[in-house]
């Protein structure tokens, strides 16, 4: 996947994201829709370590194309 797919992706998954936020602000979220969201936040972050590992590659002159989606187990322990 290219970069500029995985960008799309996130965007696409983030418009979902604030459409159901927005929902749940206003009372209209179900639990199916909350089990949504708690899967859209895990996989944008999936796919924003994605990004971050291909652009670490190409800076480090190797093929980007060699980064792999990382398990939401590891994606979502990070310390900051």
């Amino acid at each position: 996947m290219e970069d500029t797919q995985i960008l799309d992706q996130i965007t696409r998954m983030t418009h979902e994201e604030h459409e159901l936020l927005h929902l749940g602000e206003h009372g209209g979220l179900d639990a199916a829709g909350r089990e949504r969201l708690n899967g859209l936040k895990v996989e944008i972050d999936r796919l924003w370590d994605l990004l971050r590992q291909r652009r670490a590659k190409r800076h480090a002159g190797l093929n980007p194309d060699n980064a792999e989606e990382r398990p939401a187990a590891i994606v979502e322990h990070y310390q900051q």
